[in-house]
Order: C-alpha cells, then structure tokens, then sequence
C-alpha cells in the first residue's frame, strides 16, 4: 500500500472520529439551536469548524476571571446578607418579588432605594457627565465598550484632567477590541496618562505581556460613577453619536442612545460592578467602595432599583431569565427597544406568547442595522413575530436605534447596555438596571412614544412580499448567530 493511500485511509479514519466525537460532545450544556449550528460546521467543514469550535464554542469562561468573578460574587453576597428582599415601604406583588429573588440569587446585588434625576438623550449624555465630575471630591469610575477622543467627548475628559488636578482619583476603563480603530483612540490614550487618569484595557489580548482572552469575548457595559453618589449607566459609547469611522460618515449614520442618570443606594451597586471589573484587570481591590447596605439615599427615595450584571462570568445568563419573566408576567403592554434583536428559543417563545394571550407587543429596531450579519439575523424573526400579532416599528435609515429598553404594563421597566440578542445573553459582559420608580417607567414609556411617533411600522402584507434572494440572506445570517 502506497503512502499516499495509507494517509487518505488515515484522513478518513480522523474525519470518522471528529464527527462521532463532535456528535457526543457539542450538544453537552447548549441549546439546541447552537448545537445543531456548530454540528453542521464541524460535519460539513471539520477543518474550519472543529479549530473555531474549540477556541469560541465554549459560552463561559474559566481560569482566572471565573476565579475573580466567584470571589466577588461572594464578597458582594456577604455584604448584603441581611439586607431584606424589597426594601421597606415597597409595595410588589408575587411575580415581582420572585423576580427581584431571582436577580439576587443570580447576580447577588439586592433590590435597593434609589432616584432617577434624568433620561439623558445622546446629545445630553456628554454634558451631564461634565456637570457630575466637576462636581466630584474623591473618586470617578469610568467604563465604556468603545471610548475615544473627539469633538464631542473632549469636553468630558477636559473635566476628568480638572478632576485630577483636584486631587480626585479617576480610574478608566475600556474594552480593547470594542475601542480599536476607531478615530481618536490612541490620542486618548496619551492624553489618559498625560492627565493622570488611571486606565487599563478591559479584556486585553496581549501575548507579549502574557495576557490572552477570547478574540470573541467582550465588556460591553456602559457607566460612570461619581463620588459612589452619582451614577449614569445606559447605552452610549463614549464616543461621537456619528462614530467617525468613513463609512459611517459617507452614510450618514447616527446612533440614537438612551442613558440615566442616578441616585441614591443604586449607585453603589453600579461601583460593585465597576470594582469587579477593576479588579479582574488590575487586581487591585478598591477598598473604598461600600456596600449597597451602607449606602444611603440623599433626600428620601420615590422607588427601588436592581443592577443586573451579566456576561461570560454569570453562567445561568440573569439578563435573558430577567427578560423573559418580566415578558410572560406581562398583563397589558410590552415595549421592547433593542437595536440587535436575536432571541434565543425562550425569549421568542416569551415574546409570542405574551402577543398571543392578547398583550400588546410591539418591538424597536432600526430600518437598517449598522452591522451586515446581525441585521440579516434578526430580520430572519420578523415573520414569526408579524404572525403571532407584535408590531414592529423600524426608526428610519440613516438613523441607528441603539437604546435598549424593556416597558412591563407601565410599572416596571430596564434599561441597560444588553440587547435583546445572543451575544449579550452569552458572550457580552453587560449591566442592566430594572427599576420600579413610577417617574421613571412614566419617562422610559414617553421616550418610546417618541421612537413609534419617528418610526415607521412594518405590516404582515410588506413583509410577504420581500424578495427571495433577502429572505434567504436572512436565514444563512440566522444560523451563524447561532454559534454560541
């Protein structure tokens, strides 16, 4: 027998293997969707989907940031131990009670009192950053996805070298990958350690100084906490609205953000976040940050907040489980704001049930997404959603809906940095806030008047008649989606 022959009997042989092990192995802890997904990759394509699946198929991670996240976990879970459930003089019904219990247990941050001052719109969010850190005595956190410095944003980080010559400690930080090329970045940096602000790359890939992550792994979470009595958190980058990059200007591009901003013991829940995140980067322990128990609310409280971080690090996924109760408790209305809108099984099935029971859904989106494989993705949902009766309002192009909020019955609502898609529920590191103050339900709800007055509703009847070459571009982006 040739050697030739002898190595394509042996390539066989490998093939057999990798097949039958793949069959007995990918589906272990996955969904359905994402095992079939990865299947068909690694049967049809072993020599690209067998390598890719064993360096991103895994949606947790382990080593060292499953270490610190368990750690802080159990640092968070000690200082709230006797706090109650609802804080005191809050009314909530059973659902609700089990949903803030289930937050706790998933994430170990406590329902707490708390105020909203403002909704701030994308063109507000940069000046009321300002305003908070020149006000600022001891410390301000800073952590973005994508941070650069523009026109825009140079006003907030002229604040923060203000803050430092004050003797405030500011301490930065950004996502390696979110942040890289886009216009501004590295001039940030430089000015960063000229000012003397504190600052160090989330999630960094760095083989020369030992540091490796997941090239698919992200911190997407967006907040700033001053003095652990101001906090903001939402969904803008810290970065132009425009984003700057030549495509975006030759299309005219701007992202339509929603952020908050807070006080009161929530925002020690955001710096409990922030800490963790600091700590996984630098391992240095903020000794500063209090806990939500010791942290008071300035001039009374109208109503109660729960921070609900998610990400890699939370393996039973609290923003997805979050979501879905509050969508198939729902009695009246649901309004869901998301520019990335890919549901897993569950929050699909959540989403149509809730319509086909008779509430009210209807879904934002943007007309056309600024990424080409999400935005086919989630397209490919549309038909299922227009059957079961949810209304689907698309901001017109070249405008990005990028806000993510979720509005229960006009009494509860979120707000965050996650979308409504498998990426933030898997891979993302994201913070989201659920709140029960009825101004700010009542404000979140007139925000997404606003989004249905701007917007234009996609029927059942358009729907039907797209062209075959879209539906089918669709469904081939749906399944990629799927490779968690």
């Amino acid at each position: 027998m040739t050697t030739i022959a002898v190595l394509s009997e042996l390539l066989v042989v490998v093939d057999y293997a990798v097949k039958v092990w793949a069959i007995g192995t990918v589906p272990e802890d996955r969904r359905p969707g994402s095992s079939s997904a990865w299947l068909l990759l690694i049967l049809f394509l072993p020599v690209v989907g067998l390598p890719l699946f064993l360096l991103l198929g895994s949606p947790y991670v382990a080593g060292r940031r499953h270490h610190v996240q368990q750690l802080t976990n159990q640092v968070i879970a000690d200082s709230v131990v006797d706090m109650p459930l609802i804080p005191e003089g809050v009314v909530v019904d059973e659902h609700l009670r089990s949903l803030l219990g289930l937050n706790r247990r998933l994430t170990y941050l406590p329902c707490v009192v708390g105020d909203h001052r403002n909704l701030l719109a994308e063109d507000e969010f940069v000046p009321a950053l300002v305003r908070a850190v020149d006000r600022a005595e001891h410390t301000v956190h800073v952590e973005f996805y994508i941070a650069a410095l523009d026109a825009t944003t140079e006003p907030f980080f002229d604040a923060l070298r203000r803050a430092v010559a004050r003797g405030v400690r500011v301490r930065f930080l950004y996502d390696h990958l979110g942040a890289r090329g886009y216009p501004g970045h590295p001039r940030m940096n430089e000015r960063l350690t000229a000012d003397g602000v504190e600052w160090h790359r989330m999630m960094p890939i760095d083989p020369l100084r030992r540091r490796w992550r997941r090239p698919d792994l992200r911190n997407h979470r967006k907040l700033v906490v001053v003095d652990r009595r101001t906090g903001f958190v939402g969904s803008q980058n810290l970065i132009d609205p425009g984003y700057l990059k030549p495509r975006h200007v030759r299309a005219g591009r701007r992202w339509v953000d929603l952020n908050v901003e807070l006080t009161g013991a929530v925002v020690q829940s955001l710096e409990e976040v922030f800490a963790t995140d600091w700590f996984a980067e630098t391992s240095e322990v903020l000794t500063e940050v209090a806990s939500a128990a010791e942290q008071s609310s300035p001039g009374g409280s109208s109503g109660a907040f729960q921070v609900v971080p998610s990400g890699p690090g939370y393996p039973t996924e609290p923003n997805l489980r979050m979501f879905c109760s509050l969508i198939h408790a729902a009695t009246r209305k649901v309004s869901i704001v998301s520019p990335y809108f890919v549901p897993d099984e569950g929050l699909e099935q959540a989403i149509t049930t809730a319509s086909y029971r008779g509430v009210e859904v209807e879904l934002f989106v943007s007309e056309k997404a600024d990424q080409f494989m999400v935005h086919h993705a989630q397209r490919s949902y549309y038909s299922s959603l227009l059957r079961a009766g949810v209304r689907i309002h698309q901001l017109p192009a070249p405008a990005v809906l990028h806000a993510k909020v979720l509005v229960v019955d006009g009494e509860r609502a979120v707000i965050g940095s996650s979308n409504m898609d498998i990426r933030s529920f898997n891979l993302d590191y994201e913070v989201s806030l659920l709140g029960l103050e009825p101004r700010f339900v009542a404000d979140l709800a007139a925000v997404v008047d606003d989004y249905r007055a701007r917007s234009v509703e996609l029927t059942a009847q358009e729907w039907a008649r797209r062209p075959f070459r879209q539906r089918y571009v669709d469904n081939v982006m749906r399944l990629t989606a799927a490779l968690q």
